[in-house]
């Protein structure tokens, strides 16, 4: 009878060990507070998961976004997040939840400080689209919008090399989302750069997590839980407590910008737009 005890006990014991071994996800390098934030809505989807994830960021210096993609293909990284695209979106599983509430599709000017006068009589799109040049990222969903838009763009691979372009002015604008220039400014501030005063590009933009289309389950995991948490109010408590989006919205001043607006041709059929708890409402600022 002792026996019969201590085997059930064991085999107990086994079942909840094995239940709490937690499955590792790995991340690109968190290198920026847009990596910061979306590691920690990672965190927040993934609590409401039935089973246990334990994510570990890879670490390292700067990667571009096409090795990451081919990681999260090949297996090495389970989990990336960017901005969306249809290429991307056939590459890689997307989870349709934009992290930023769209966010990124509005679109203010990293421009060197002495030019903020080049930007001030520009009042049409036209003349935007001929007086400015912009620089973006060679594999960046925004490079083309950007063109397609009939803007002007600069390319290069790494986000480092256009604040030093722009800065040499090899370019004049880089257009960011609203709430990430203020923290790249800071870790740029050897450079002569500020923030554009007066205008903004909008296009619907949203920025997603995306996985390997063979790692469905913790696609579905990460959606759900992002649901939940969109149910339950913690995802916008989450975004509207982010600093860089309280600083944005601060500072950017959207309201009383001049807004461009222009269309996103590269956006998905099936991105979301009739959800509209998902999208940042700008009149209600």
């Amino acid at each position: 009878m002792l026996r019969n005890i201590h085997f059930v006990c064991a085999v107990l014991a086994l079942l909840v060990s094995c239940k709490s071994v937690a499955e590792v996800i790995s991340t690109p390098p968190i290198a920026n507070s847009n990596d910061r934030y979306c590691l920690e809505m990672l965190r927040l989807a993934l609590s409401y998961a039935d089973k246990q994830y334990e994510i570990q960021p890879q670490q390292g210096g700067e990667k571009t976004l096409l090795r990451v993609i081919n990681e999260v293909q090949g297996g090495q990284m389970h989990v990336m997040w960017t901005a969306t695209d249809k290429e991307k979106e056939e590459q890689l599983l997307p989870i349709r939840i934009p992290l930023f509430k769209g966010m990124f599709g509005f679109r203010v000017f990293i421009i060197n400080r002495d030019t903020q006068s080049k930007f001030d009589g520009i009042e049409s799109f036209d003349q935007l689209k001929n007086a400015i040049t912009f620089g973006q990222g060679r594999t960046w969903a925004d490079t083309e919008i950007l063109k397609a838009g009939g803007l002007t763009v600069v390319t290069t691979m790494k986000f480092s090399g256009l604040m030093h372009m722009v800065d040499g002015g090899r370019f004049d604008a880089f257009p960011r989302g609203v709430h990430e220039p203020w923290s790249e400014l800071e870790a740029f501030s050897q450079l002569n750069l500020s923030v554009e005063k007066n205008l903004v590009l909008h296009y619907k933009m949203p920025f997603y997590f995306f996985v390997s289309n063979t790692n469905r389950e913790l696609g579905r995991d990460i959606e759900m839980g992002l649901n939940r948490a969109i149910a339950d109010g913690s995802f916008d408590r989450m975004f509207y407590a982010n600093e860089a989006v309280q600083s944005a919205l601060e500072k950017a001043n959207l309201k009383n910008r001049r807004v461009f607006e222009i269309p996103n041709p590269n956006l998905s059929s099936a991105t979301p737009i009739e959800r509209k708890e998902l999208w940042l409402d700008v009149e209600s600022l």
